[in-house]
């Protein structure tokens, strides 16, 4: 696939980063080496007898691979006793890579396959896709939230107050992250009007599931929408297939539902969109969660009984009540 733009830019900061580690690596074992010459001399020996069996492989010369063999070890072994002695771990020579899954190269070896790394794709899904909507998760996540905006009056229609609401719709959240590798695990719909922390909770659970080390897009349903379209009729750099992007990232995240401008084609994308990710094609687990002000019965109205029934089925609903507590 040709690289884009965006892909060919990440591709050389990571080797710039992965450059500057194994830089700083080499210079951290040079001053250790500097204030401990025998491990340098140690160093030096294991390489020349490592040159030295590479001949003798060359030349069919098992016994003196084996002699070698034994020599390597008992340097490698008095080495280890030294840095023993000194407290130094075998660690302290080796690069610390922001990544230890790719070593910051963004690709990995799945079978007979190189594949991307998630950290690569979640890179490229926060610059094409994501943007500013998860811009905020570092400052919006579970140890900023705060159940005391929400009011303790009960809810006469629910009979629940919404600090109370919003602690078993916390709780839900929990579980889902806990169990998001679990195919059993419902998808989530936050439902409810605006200013309750729809946007907030979607925040707190997409920082939790990058610290897994899974992938997250979030998207508002029309753009989301309009970035399928376009795709569709060429009209976006076709080297990033925003469908298949949508349909196998590990978390989608479509905000705003019910903002779009629809038609008989948008709905078809849509119902693709939330259809196919229920499907756990080619055995991988994804994830959904639907925010949206609609109540159930506007989404049945809006979206056909298509979609209204793939949410009542497969999707936790989560209705969020109270006052604006942005106002708080």
């Amino acid at each position: 696939m040709k690289q884009n733009k965006t892909l060919r830019n990440i591709l050389d900061e990571y080797s710039e980063k992965r450059f500057l580690s194994e830089q700083k690596a080499e210079e951290k074992k040079k001053e250790i080496y500097s204030k401990n010459i025998n491990l340098e001399n140690i160093e030096k020996q294991i390489n020349l007898k490592s040159i030295h069996k590479i001949n003798m492989l060359l030349q069919n010369n098992n016994e003196q691979v084996e002699k070698i063999d034994l020599e390597i070890n008992n340097l490698k072994n008095e080495k280890e006793k030294i840095m023993k002695n000194l407290n130094i771990s075998s660690k302290s020579f080796l690069p610390h890579y922001e990544c230890n899954i790719c070593n910051d190269t963004g690709y990995i070896r799945k079978g007979n396959k190189t594949i991307m790394c998630n950290c690569l794709k979640q890179k490229i899904f926060n610059i094409e896709y994501n943007k500013s909507n998860i811009g905020n998760i570092e400052k919006e996540n579970f140890s900023t939230f705060n159940e005391l905006l929400y009011s303790d009056e009960i809810d006469e229609n629910l009979n629940i107050s919404p600090r109370e609401n919003i602690k078993i719709i916390k709780k839900i959240s929990e579980n889902f992250i806990k169990n998001f590798d679990d195919p059993n695990e419902k998808n989530l719909l936050f439902t409810g009007n605006i200013g309750l922390g729809k946007t907030f909770l979607c925040n707190c659970i997409a920082y939790e599931i990058l610290k897994k080390g899974k992938t997250v897009l979030y998207q508002t349903a029309p753009v989301m929408i309009d970035s399928i379209l376009n795709y569709r009729f060429g009209k976006q750099d076709s080297s990033i297939n925003i469908v298949d992007n949508l349909i196998n990232v590990d978390l989608l995240i479509i905000d705003d539902l019910g903002t779009e401008s629809l038609n008989s084609m948008k709905l078809t994308e849509l119902f693709t969109i939330i259809n196919s990710r229920l499907l756990n094609q080619n055995n991988k687990i994804t994830k959904t969660i639907i925010s949206t002000n609609l109540n159930l019965n506007n989404i049945f109205s809006i979206y056909n009984e298509r979609i209204g029934s793939r949410i009542i089925g497969y999707y936790n609903i989560c209705k969020f009540i109270g006052d604006d507590i942005r106002l708080k």
